[in-house]
C-alpha cells in the first residue's frame, strides 16, 4: 500500500518538564507522596535529564489533572480524543488533496481510554464521513499499536484495491494521570504526553510515493506483567518494570534481523530515554527523529512512531529509499514494518 500523506496534531497547551515540577511543588502534590517518590519525580522532571523538554497535554494546568476519579478521567478521554484525532486526520486529508467523503475505511488505535462505540464513530461524525464508511477501532495494543493498525489497513486494501483508507493513532495519556507511590504511576506521570497522527493510504501510487509492507511481530506473553495497564479502582494504572528497556532492545533486534532490505534510517517508538539508549546499542543507527519526538512531546504512546516518520519525511532526506519502523509495548509485544520507494 502507498502512503499518500501523513499529519499530526497535539493539544494546544504545552508544558516544560521544569514547569511541571514547579506546579507539583506549588500544588502540594508532593505532600501526599513518600519522600522517595518525590525524589523520583524531581530526578525526572526537575533535573532535566529525561530526554524530554516539553509535552502537550489536554489539560489547562498541571494542578487540574490530579484528584480526578475514574469517571472523570474517562470523560476527559471521551471529550479530548475524538477532536484531536479529527484534527490530525483533517490535516492528512488536506495534504493528500482529499475530503472526508472520499474515505472508504477508517482505522483508529488507542489504549488510553475506552468508548463504545469507539473513537472512529465520533471522528466519522465530526468530519462528515459517508454512512457506509468501514470503521474499525483497535484497542488494547498499547504503545506499539500503530504498526498493527497499518497491517490491518493493508489487509483491507488487499481486499478492496480501489479504496481510500485512513489510519489514526490517538492517545490522551493525561486521561490516565493520577499520583500515588507506585513507581510506574509516577514515571508515567513524568514521561507521557498527548497526541494523534493520521495517514492516508491507497493501493496505487507514483514512483516517488512511499510503499509500506514487510510487517513483522513478536509476542512475549510471559513478560506481560512487566508492561501493561491494570485496573486500579477503575483507573488505568501503568505497570512498568525496570527491565522494559532491555526487553524492547532484545525484541527489536530480533525483528531487525528479519528485515527485507537495508534501511537509510530506523524510526522507533520514543518510549523514554533509557529505551532509546537501549535500542541504539542493538541497532546500527542514531535514532535522531525518535529522540527529537521524545524531546518535544514526551512518550505519546501509539502515535509516537508516526510522529518520527512524519519528521523524517519532512526533513529533506531526498536520498532516502528505505525506512524501517518499529514500535513496542504492552503484551510484551514488538512490531515492525518497512517503507520503500
Amino acid at each position: 500500500m502507498y502512503l499518500r500523506s501523513i499529519a499530526s496534531a497535539v493539544p494546544p497547551n504545552s508544558f516544560t518538564q521544569k514547569s511541571c515540577w514547579a506546579a507539583m511543588q506549588e500544588g502540594n502534590l508532593l505532600s501526599t507522596l513518600k519522600p522517595r517518590s518525590a525524589a523520583l519525580m524531581e530526578k525526572i522532571l526537575g533535573n532535566g535529564n529525561s530526554g524530554i523538554e516539553r509535552r502537550n497535554l489536554a489539560v489547562n494546568s498541571i494542578e487540574s489533572s490530579f484528584g480526578h476519579g475514574a469517571e472523570e478521567l474517562n470523560q476527559s478521554f471521551e471529550r479530548e480524543a475524538p477532536p484531536l484525532a479529527s484534527a490530525a486526520l483533517l490535516a492528512a486529508l488536506q495534504k493528500s488533496g482529499r475530503v472526508a467523503a472520499d474515505v472508504d475505511a477508517l482505522f483508529i488505535c488507542t489504549c488510553s481510554g475506552y468508548l463504545c462505540p469507539g473513537v472512529s464513530s465520533h471522528v466519522a461524525e465530526q468530519l462528515g464521513m459517508r454512512h457506509d464508511v468501514y470503521l474499525a477501532d483497535l484497542v488494547g495494543l498499547g504503545c506499539g499499536a500503530a504498526i498493527p493498525m497499518l497491517r490491518a489497513a493493508q489487509g483491507f486494501l488487499a481486499a478492496n484495491p480501489q479504496a481510500v483508507v485512513a489510519t489514526v493513532a490517538v492517545e490522551i495519556c493525561s486521561a490516565a494521570f493520577f499520583a500515588n507511590d507506585d513507581p510506574g504511576v509516577l514515571i508515567s506521570l513524568c514521561l507521557f504526553g498527548d497526541g494523534a497522527a493520521a495517514a492516508i493510504w491507497t493501493t496505487n501510487g507514483d514512483a516517488e510515493d512511499w510503499q509500506a509492507g514487510h510487517f513483522t511481530t513478536t509476542h512475549r506473553p510471559e513478560e506481560r506483567e512487566k508492561i501493561r495497564f491494570v485496573n486500579s479502582a477503575g483507573k488505568l494504572k501503568n505497570q512498568l518494570h525496570r527491565a522494559v528497556p532491555e526487553l524492547a532492545a532484545e525484541a527489536v533486534a530480533g525483528l531487525f534481523a528479519k528485515r527485507k532490505g537495508q534501511p537509510d534510517q530506523v524510526l522507533a517508538h520514543s518510549g523514554g530515554r533509557d529505551v532509546v539508549e537501549a535500542l541504539e546499542t542493538v541497532l546500527p543507527f542514531k535514532l535522531t527523529e525518535t529522540r527529537d519526538v521524545l524531546r518535544d512531546h514526551g512518550n505519546m504512546s501509539s502515535p509516537s512512531v508516526l510522529f518520527a516518520l512524519e519528521r523524517r519525511l519532512a526533513g529533506g532526506h531526498a536520498d532516502d529509499k528505505r525506512l524501517w519502523l518499529t514500535a513496542f509495548g504492552a503484551g510484551f509485544a514488538a512490531h515492525a514494518c518497512e517503507l520503500w520507494r
